[in-house]
Order: C-alpha cells, then sequence, then structure tokens
C-alpha cells in the first residue's frame, strides 16, 4: 500500500521513497510513499521527477499508486540504482500551486453558487488552459455569474482558512454535497462556507486562491457549464484580454469603454454595404443574362442555349446568370465545376423541360444527388469525371 503523502500536506515539494516494485521495463514504479497526486476528481496528476527520470503520469490503483516514466528506473549498467535504498522525488512545484490554486477554487465557486442561487455542483474538471464545473436546479441567469465571481473574490479578500481533517463517514455531517465512500473520509473546509469530502490538493487560504474569474456560461444538456479561472490563470487570462481589447481600439482608434458601440457601428455599416454589394451583384448578373442571351443565335428549333465549364468556383456565382438568361423566352442554361464536381440547369418557361426532374434523372444515373423545381436545380456527383455522362444526358 502507497501511502499518500499529499493527503496531509499538500505544499511538500522534495520527499525521499523507497521503490517497492516496478514494471519489466522499469519504466513504471511503485513507492512506499508518495506526494505525486494521480489523475483524480477532475484534477490532473502531478509530474516531477524520481531519481532524476521525469515523471509522466501518476495512476491511481486504489491500494498503490503507479509512476509512469520517461525512461527506465534502473541508472544503467554503469550506474545500476540501489533500489533497497530511498531515492530522491520531486514536485513540478508549478503545476502542483497552479492545480491547487484553481482546485480550491472550484470548492469556493461552488459553494457561492449554491449558498447564492441554490445550484449544485455535479462535476468538476481541470483542463490545461481553464476550469469548468457543471451546475444543476434551474436556469442560471447572466448575471449570476458576475454576482458569484464578486462573493468569491470577497472570501479570497476575507483569507479564510482551508482546512483538511479526517473524520469517519457515520460522523460527518453539513457536507455540500453528500459522500457515498465508507470509512474515514478526508474533508476540505472553507472556514463558515463549505465543507466537502475531496482528496485533491487544496491551498491553506482563500487568499492564495488568488482571484477567481468567471469567463463564461453554457448550456450543456440539463445542466450548465461554468468556465473560469483562478490565482497566476485569472491574471494572464485577464492580460491577454485587455491586450487583444486594447488592440482592437488602436484599429478604430477608439477608447477601451468605447469598443462596443464602436463595433456594433462598423458591424451595422457592413450589413448595410452587403445588402448594397447583394443587390449590385444581382444586377450586375440579371444585366449579363439579358446580354448573354441577345448574343447567343437560337438553334434549329429556336432554342437559345449556354453551357458553361469551369475548373473551381461556385454555382452560386452562375445561378443568378442563369435565371436572368432564362427568364428570357426559349433559353436553356447549363453549367458544370469540376471542383466540387456539381451541374446546374435552368430552363426557361416555354422550353418544353423540366429542370428539376431531368437534372435529378441524370445525376441518379452517375450516382450523384440534387434536385429543384421546373425552373432550375443543381446536384453534385461524387467525381468530375462524371460530369460528361450527366451533361451529355442533360443535352442530349
Amino acid at each position: 500500500m502507497t501511502e499518500r503523502l499529499y493527503y496531509t500536506d499538500s505544499y511538500l515539494r522534495d520527499f525521499s521513497a523507497r521503490v517497492i516494485d516496478r514494471s519489466g521495463d522499469g519504466r513504471t514504479v511503485y513507492l512506499d510513499q508518495t506526494a505525486f497526486y494521480p489523475t483524480s476528481g477532475g484534477q490532473p496528476n502531478d509530474i516531477g521527477s524520481i531519481a532524476g527520470v521525469a515523471v509522466l503520469n501518476v495512476i491511481d490503483e486504489e491500494e498503490r499508486i503507479a509512476h509512469q516514466l520517461a525512461a527506465p528506473l534502473d541508472g544503467g549498467p554503469a550506474a545500476p540504482l540501489p533500489l533497497s535504498g530511498p531515492v530522491a522525488c520531486a514536485i513540478d512545484w508549478s503545476r502542483r500551486f497552479d492545480h491547487m490554486q484553481q482546485h480550491t477554487g472550484q470548492h469556493l465557486l461552488s459553494a457561492v453558487f449554491q449558498e447564492l442561487f441554490a445550484l449544485k455542483t455535479v462535476s468538476f474538471h481541470l483542463g490545461a488552459e481553464s476550469s469548468t464545473i457543471d451546475l444543476e436546479g434551474g436556469p442560471v441567469e447572466p448575471g449570476a455569474a458576475p454576482q458569484a465571481e464578486r462573493r468569491a473574490n470577497e472570501i479570497v479578500f476575507e483569507n479564510r482558512p482551508v482546512l483538511v481533517h479526517f473524520q469517519h463517514a457515520a460522523e460527518v455531517r453539513d457536507l455540500r454535497k453528500p459522500s457515498e465512500r465508507e470509512g474515514t473520509l478526508r474533508i476540505v473546509s472553507i472556514q463558515s462556507l463549505d465543507r466537502s469530502a475531496c482528496g485533491g490538493t487544496h491551498v491553506r487560504s482563500t487568499g492564495e486562491i488568488g482571484p477567481v474569474l468567471v469567463r463564461k456560461l453554457d448550456k450543456v444538456r440539463q445542466t450548465t457549464r461554468v468556465e473560469f479561472l483562478c490565482g497566476g490563470r485569472a491574471i494572464r487570462r485577464a492580460r491577454a484580454d485587455y491586450e487583444a481589447l486594447n488592440k482592437t481600439a488602436q484599429l478604430f482608434s477608439s477608447q477601451l469603454d468605447e469598443v462596443p458601440a464602436v463595433v456594433a457601428v462598423q458591424l451595422e455599416a457592413a450589413r448595410a454595404n452587403e445588402k448594397v454589394r447583394r443587390k449590385l451583384e444581382l444586377d450586375l448578373a440579371a444585366y449579363q443574362g439579358r446580354e448573354l442571351y441577345q448574343a447567343t443565335a437560337p438553334g434549329p428549333d429556336g432554342m437559345r442555349r449556354i453551357s458553361r465549364r469551369a475548373e473551381r468556383g461556385s454555382l452560386e456565382e452562375l445561378r443568378a446568370i442563369a435565371q436572368s438568361f432564362t427568364a428570357q423566352p426559349k433559353a436553356i442554361f447549363t453549367a458544370a465545376l469540376a471542383d466540387p464536381p456539381s451541374v446546374l440547369l435552368a430552363a426557361s418557361a416555354d422550353a418544353g423541360i423540366d429542370a428539376g426532374k431531368l437534372l435529378k434523372a441524370a445525376l441518379s444515373d452517375a450516382g450523384g444527388r440534387g434536385g429543384g423545381n421546373a425552373r432550375i436545380a443543381q446536384g453534385s456527383v461524387a467525381e468530375a469525371a462524371l460530369l460528361e455522362g450527366v451533361l451529355r444526358r442533360l443535352q442530349g
């Protein structure tokens, strides 16, 4: 059985331990005691080193903890490792303390959301960039996030003690979330706010959590997901947000506080310009369609036919021209693109064909799909080589 040193001292950075077992390749070792936290309860594992070899992963195997290493722990033939004696172990403190801030911050936020809005935390995830809690108990109003953030930071400023003690499950009362575990429970408490059964690593006081920043709320099935950052992460994210906002303000030659209003004005102007652009494109396409019709000589049957091909592009660019061309009497417009392999067919009302039915049948023979109405239709095939057969069918 591995003695878990992090249960009683989350601040232990260096320690000695004996290797009591290891895998055949020497890359996984088991210690008599460890301060390395294994992935558990939404918190990622610690990393660091054992006898100078990097620890890549730490896995909880219930009775013992496996430490997966970057290289075999044997020291090599020139300097074999004496496994009978203690080995020096070191925790990556930067990563550990960051996790301590985020995890304790999670306890704080979960307690605040329950205190203020009766919303219960059902899951927690500590990610590489940010952390999340999932809340249930009803909808979360947009104003709840800043209110919870403000209350959490007030408790950070109060620097309340964060205590760890052990108690038998039968004697435990007033946990924020009931525990189904039996035997001795590890209780983490924030003075006058929260009591939770938890095996994770935590700071000694709320002041060490640092600033708490709630980023956003997302609806996830029947819960609301809260994304948050604490401590150094919150400061780095706030700095990045400021830099992004400042650059945006510079682009618009405005003050920071004016950016939302300036962007809103620019977006409205862009929408108006887009409407004008689209109208001009339609007007141009209508003109091009009429000019093309005038420049196309009727066939022996009096029908004016146009067939266009291109290597790549979009049928939508030709659609308006096709509609203008076939708005005139006795006209058929066909277009094909090699990339993506697609085809368009348009016909005037007196052309004597149903564009939708004809194209659908031609595409079906080539294993393609498409459709439309009697006047205009379009579709696609799996590869460009199939377009020739489709066009022959349409023109035959």
